[in-house]
C-alpha cells in the first residue's frame, strides 16, 4: 500500500503549490520541445522511478531483470527514497541508483547529466513525471490506472498527456502490470520474479546475532505483526496464539521484525505469548542490509501486508501474508511456497495499491479483525507440508 501514505493523500499546501509550479515548468518546456513520445530503436539507458515503498521497490524488481534479459548492454537507473536505494543495493540488474526527496532539483541535475533515452514512472505521481518530462527524455512512460479507485489526481491527469500511456488496471496482479510499462520499448515479458541481494557483511552480523541467541541452527518463523498503514494490522494475541502453535508443533524459534514504528505491536505480541516460547525480538534493531540478511534465514515468514513479506517471497521464504483488507489479487506473494489468508466472507476490499484513501475505516477494522487464529493455522499447517514434500 505504499501510495496510501505518500504525496497524493496527505500532500500539504506547499506540495500543492510545488506541484502547480512543476506543471507550469512542464508547460513551458512543451511549448518549446513537444511532448516526449518518441519511442527510440535502441535506449542506451532507462530509468524508472518508484516513489512507492520497500515493498512497491521490491515489487518493481521484475521491470529491472527484464531490461537487462533483454539488453543486457543497456543501462538501468532507478530513482526512489533512501530506503528503496537500501533495498536494492546489490541488485546487479541496477547500474545507479538516485535518492530523491520531495525536493526534485538535485535529481533533476543528475539525471540531466545521464543523457537517458527513455524514463518510466511506476505509480501515477506528478512528482516522477516531471522529474522525467523536466530532464529531457525523448520519451517518458506512465500508467493510466483504471478502475473506480484510481488514485490519480487532477494534475497528474493533465501532465501525462505530454507522455506515452501504459494502462494499470485496479485489482489486477500490480508487478505484471508494472511490466507493461516496458512494452512500448519492445519487452514483453510475464516474469514477475523478485530479486533482492544479501550483502556478505550483513548475513555475517546476522549470523553472530543468531549465535549468540543460541538459535544459529533453530527453524525460525519470522513474525512481523504490524504494517506501516496500522489499518491493516492483525491482532497482536492473535499472532502470539499463531507463535505458540507453530513453537509446539514444529520447534519453532519466533522471530519478531519490525521497524521502530513497530515496537508497540512486537511487545504486545510477546506479553501474550508464553514465558518459555523461543523468541527473538530485531524490532527496530536493523538495518535495512541486516534485515534482509536475517529474512534469508527464516523457515517460514507471517505478517500482514508489509514490506518484508516482499523480501521473502523474493528470497525464496514460504510467506503467509494475512491480507485483510487488502485486495489479495493485487501485490500477495503467489506461488507453491506462499499462502493468503482473507476474511471468511465476500467482501469488497477497501484498499489497492493505488487507491486513494477515501476507504471505510470500520470496514477495513472489521476485514482485518475477522480472521480467526484457526484460519492462519490451518493455512500454516497445510503450507509447512506442501513445502516439505516439495523438498
Amino acid at each position: 500500500m505504499g501510495w496510501l501514505a505518500g504525496e497524493l493523500y496527505t500532500i500539504s499546501m506547499r506540495e500543492r503549490l510545488t506541484n502547480l509550479i512543476l506543471l507550469a515548468r512542464c508547460g513551458l518546456r512543451f511549448i518549446r520541445h513537444g511532448s516526449a513520445k518518441k519511442i527510440p530503436s535502441y535506449p542506451r539507458s532507462v530509468v524508472i522511478v518508484q516513489f512507492g515503498k520497500l515493498g512497491d521497490m521490491v515489487c518493481t524488481t521484475p521491470m529491472f531483470r527484464a531490461i537487462k534479459n533483454t539488453s543486457p548492454s543497456t543501462r538501468v537507473i532507478v530513482v526512489g527514497d533512501k530506503v528503496g536505494g537500501q533495498i536494492l543495493a546489490g541488485n546487479t540488474d541496477v547500474d545507479r541508483y538516485i535518492v530523491c526527496g520531495k525536493d526534485i532539483r538535485a535529481a533533476l541535475v543528475e539525471l540531466k547529466k545521464e543523457g537517458v533515452q527513455a524514463g518510466i514512472t511506476a505509480g501515477p505521481s506528478i512528482r516522477a513525471f516531471c522529474l522525467l518530462y523536466l530532464a529531457g527524455m525523448p520519451l517518458v512512460l506512465a500508467p493510466r490506472v483504471e478502475g473506480s479507485e484510481s488514485s490519480e489526481s487532477r494534475l497528474y491527469r493533465l501532465v501525462r498527456r505530454l507522455g506515452v500511456l501504459m494502462p494499470h488496471t485496479i485489482g489486477s496482479y500490480a508487478p505484471r502490470e508494472y511490466l507493461r510499462l516496458l512494452e512500448p520499448l519492445g519487452i514483453q515479458t510475464d516474469d514477475t520474479t523478485k530479486h533482492v541481494a544479501v550483502a556478505p557483511e550483513a548475513a555475517a552480523r546476522v549470523d553472530a546475532l543468531l549465535r549468540e541467541s543460541r538459535a544459529e541452527s533453530a527453524f525460525l518463523v519470522g513474525i512481523s505483526a504490524s504494517a506501516g498503514n496500522k489499518i491493516k494490522n492483525w491482532l497482536p494475541e492473535r499472532f502470539a496464539a499463531v507463535a505458540e502453535h507453530l513453537a509446539g508443533r514444529y520447534g519453532a524459534t519466533i522471530v519478531l521484525i519490525g521497524g521502530p514504528g513497530d515496537k508497540q505491536e512486537s511487545d504486545a505480541v510477546r506479553a501474550h505469548s508464553p514465558a518459555d516460547m523461543r523468541c527473538i525480538d530485531t524490532t527496530g534493531a536493523l538495518s535495512v542490509e541486516e534485515l534482509k540478511a536475517l529474512v534469508a534465514r527464516l523457515g517460514l515468514f507471517i505478517s500482514v501486508d508489509t514490506g518484508p513479506i516482499y523480501i521473502a517471497e523474493a528470497l525464496g521464504v514460504p510467506t503467509i501474508d494475512i491480507v485483510g483488507p487488502m485486495d489479495e489479487r493485487e501485490q500477495p506473494p503467489i506461488g507453491e511456497r506462499h499462502a493468503v489468508v482473507v476474511p471468511p466472507f465476500p467482501r469488497k476490499p477497501q484498499l489497492y495499491i493505488m487507491s486513494p484513501g477515501n476507504y471505510n475505516y470500520a470496514e477495513a477494522r472489521r476485514q482485518a479483525e475477522s480472521i480467526s487464529v484457526a484460519q492462519v493455522v490451518a493455512v500454516a499447517d497445510e503450507l509447512m507440508g506442501r513445502v516439505h514434500n516439495a523438498a
